[in-house]
């Protein structure tokens, strides 16, 4: 199977680098990627938005034969979204990473500090401490030192949504911050951010304890965990 490895906000294909080994000795094919604009410190990120990072995606799944499996971390979950929505026949199974499908018009986080029109990786003191459990300091230094500014307009477009196939597209849920139990009292009390995943009539959950980033929190967890997903 062909997995299409989406990062969230700051991060690259590189941020995968601990996880694909062990999904690809389960004899899978990694394709991690790193977003329009966040090749390096110096790309130009000042007119990337929300679409430019799906259509991205959507060009990779249109060169890969078969229906391939898509991984979306944090922000990354939204890109994968989007392109559920523009190929929903060519996807096997979206897999979210501490993240969930979000709903048509609506924004990934548009709260976040922009800085000359590009969003750097704050101060750890933004983040709740759930998003940082496990991180230690050698994870927060290596992090840091490897983050690059994410585009802003990726953060306040709205996605636009068309196609109700979606809604057929197997989807896991791998809960890291708080447990998939919340996640199911969420959706029953119809909460707004999880009416889109309410929506989705096949839906498994995986629990992986830990905080916002298990790519390097657990990242041998977290890959046998879409190893298991997609099994």
């Amino acid at each position: 199977m062909d997995i299409i490895l989406i990062p969230g906000f700051w991060l690259d294909a590189s941020s995968w680098n601990d996880v694909a080994p062990i999904i690809e000795e389960a004899g899978h094919r990694t394709h991690p990627v790193t977003l329009p604009g966040l090749e390096s410190l110096e790309s130009d990120r000042r007119d990337i938005g929300l679409r430019d990072h799906i259509d991205a995606v959507v060009q990779l799944v249109d060169s890969l034969p078969d229906p391939v499996v898509l991984v979306g971390h944090s922000g990354g979950g939204t890109v994968a979204h989007g392109v559920v929505d523009a190929r929903p026949d060519r996807i096997a199974r979206v897999v979210y990473v501490d993240s969930g499908p979000l709903a048509d018009g609506h924004a990934i986080n548009d709260e976040l500090p922009v800085v000359d029109g590009e969003i750097p990786l704050p101060a750890w003191e933004v983040f709740d401490e759930a998003d940082l459990v496990d991180l230690d300091e050698d994870l927060r230094a290596m992090f840091r030192a490897r983050a690059v500014p994410q585009p802003a307009r990726v953060a306040s477009d709205r996605i636009a949504l068309r196609d109700e196939r979606r809604y057929d597209v197997p989807v896991t849920v791998i809960a890291s911050e708080f447990p998939s139990s919340m996640l199911v009292e969420f959706i029953a009390a119809d909460a707004a951010f999880t009416r889109e995943l309410a929506r989705i009539r096949d839906v498994d959950y995986i629990d992986l304890p830990t905080g916002h980033w298990p790519q390097f929190t657990k990242p041998v967890q977290l890959g046998q965990a879409i190893v298991a997903a997609v099994r």
